[in-house]
């Protein structure tokens, strides 16, 4: 069987890099490393979903984390909210608190969770690339998770190709209000909130 970026122990042998990127007229750098999500670049779905991003406060959770990318760029940009970090994945959770430092972000804190297992609280927004080659009865018991753990308000923002299922998971999180809020390159952002 081969191994997914959602496997708790990676066994693929590890190769951490460094590479550079600007969002937003600011310059990051990441750690990367096999057998986490998205090597060496920030996945285009990523960064669709951080450009749709308003202005986000209070307590935030990045929910599959992976080697940090919206925990580490949301921490930097909004230095006043809270920002928990989770992943299944112990690799991409050891480069999220590394990615954390070497970004100079102290408004976040990364936590092993398989989905909602270890998260307890209410969050103003939930932010998720989620992992779509899980399944979708994952996705949607995910999805539905999130809802019970948003404050009155409160939103869940995810990202999907238009190809792996947006238009389902539109239909799906309608009992939350959802509307798709950014179309791009096949990507739809999708907002979900209560």
């Amino acid at each position: 069987m081969s191994e997914h970026y959602y496997t708790h122990n990676p066994v693929s042998p590890s190769d951490e890099r460094r590479f550079t990127l600007n969002f937003a007229g600011q310059e990051y750098s990441f750690l990367y490393d096999n057998g986490v999500f998205s090597k060496g670049r920030l996945d285009e779905g990523t960064a669709i979903l951080l450009g749709a991003l308003g202005e986000v406060y209070g307590d935030v959770l990045d929910l599959g984390c992976g080697w940090g990318a919206v925990g580490t760029i949301l921490g930097k940009r909004h230095p006043d909210a809270n920002i928990l970090m989770t992943d299944v994945n112990e690799r991409a959770l050891e480069l999220s608190r590394k990615n954390l430092i070497l970004n100079g972000v102290n408004n976040a804190r990364v936590l092993c969770s398989d989905g909602f297992e270890n998260i307890s609280g209410l969050f103003d927004f939930i932010v998720t690339n989620p992992p779509i080659r899980a399944g979708k009865q994952t996705i949607y018991a995910m999805f539905d998770d999130a809802l019970k753990h948003l404050k009155s308000g409160g939103m869940l923002t995810v990202v999907i190709r238009k190809q792996q299922g947006a238009e389902s998971a539109l239909k799906f999180l309608a009992k939350a209000n959802a509307e798709v809020i950014e179309r791009q390159k096949g990507y739809w952002v999708i907002q979900a909130r209560i």
